[in-house]
């Protein structure tokens, strides 16, 4: 799966994904870095079939109001530590990545995945 992971996400989030098998960018990795608007994001996700990473609600809003970004996997864990944040997304990546087949929203939340009905 393609992955791009926003900039308040840790770049050790990007490495895992990549150790996982997965192609991912991040915002760190892009022309202008983390300073990269939402929109060029949401650009750059769509014409390379990429899955933005976020905790950004904006992302979820304008995901809903105009499907951009296509698809969109929201992190709303509040705030863990970067250690916790990876374990969870080691428990979790399969069925993330399995949910992607049948939804184009999906919620990392502390202790549970929430994939969201796309009709």
């Amino acid at each position: 799966m393609k992955f791009l992971v926003d900039a308040q996400l840790p770049e050790r989030l990007s490495r895992q994904l990549v150790d996982a098998g997965h192609d991912v960018l991040h915002t760190s990795q892009l022309a202008d870095g983390n300073r990269t608007t939402d929109q060029e994001i949401v650009r750059l996700a769509d014409e390379q079939d990429r899955v933005v990473v976020s905790k950004d609600r904006d992302f979820r809003d304008s995901h809903l109001l105009r499907g951009a970004p296509r698809r969109l996997l929201v992190v709303s864990t509040g705030n863990i530590s970067n250690d916790e944040l990876l374990a969870l997304f080691n428990q979790h990546l399969t069925a993330v990545v399995a949910a992607f087949g049948e939804a184009s929203l999906v919620e990392l939340r502390s202790g549970e995945l929430v994939v969201h009905d796309d009709e």
